[in-house]
């Protein structure tokens, strides 16, 4: 396992050791010591999430707030997408700046988006099956969002505007100039 710093404070790409050979392959997804030992970071995570969604579909930008906050490691298990996360901690040297990476099945990519942090991905694929560790538990009444659009913002989905999905929650957010966060 490889851990890359990205502009984003505490943000980080892991890059797992893959085994090949003709049979097909092997890699550790996932080691909470190593993970905790490179990053630094709490590695203990309490829920696994899946999603299905088809291209177009941009989900985004959310979070968790106050004492249900999430942090998250993200990756794509099958399709692509290209993963977002927005530092939204205003106490951040990199407050209000955001990151992406594109997250497919072949580079096996994870993405570790910190507590604090807004996250969203566009599916780049006919379909993409999505993965979330996060290490606090999902709480309704905890929910924020930035608009995926948002003019301050300024964050290159990787798709046409008129091919992006949206639910009507994230058609719904504010801007990040409002603050929901």
């Amino acid at each position: 396992m490889k851990i890359k710093e990205t502009p984003l404070k505490d943000c980080y790409i892991i890059e797992p050791t893959i085994f090949e050979d003709e049979r097909g392959y092997f890699y550790e997804k996932f080691n909470e010591e190593k993970f905790e030992e490179l990053t630094g970071a709490n590695g203990h995570f309490v829920q696994d999430n899946i999603s299905k969604s088809c291209y177009g579909v941009l989900r985004g930008i959310h979070l968790q707030k106050g004492e249900h906050a999430q942090a998250k490691l993200v990756s794509c298990l099958q399709g692509k997408v290209f993963d977002v996360a927005v530092d939204l901690r205003k106490d951040s040297p990199s407050f209000g700046r955001w990151f992406g990476v594109e997250l497919t099945e072949e580079n096996k990519l994870q993405l570790y988006v910190p507590r604090g942090f807004g996250h969203g991905f566009s599916v780049l694929s006919e379909t993409a099956v999505f993965s979330y560790k996060c290490d606090n538990y999902y709480n309704k009444a905890s929910e924020g969002s930035v608009l995926w659009n948002d003019p301050d913002l300024h964050i290159d989905w990787k798709l046409p505007p008129a091919d992006v999905i949206l639910s009507e929650k994230d058609q719904l957010s504010p801007t990040f100039a409002q603050g929901n966060y």
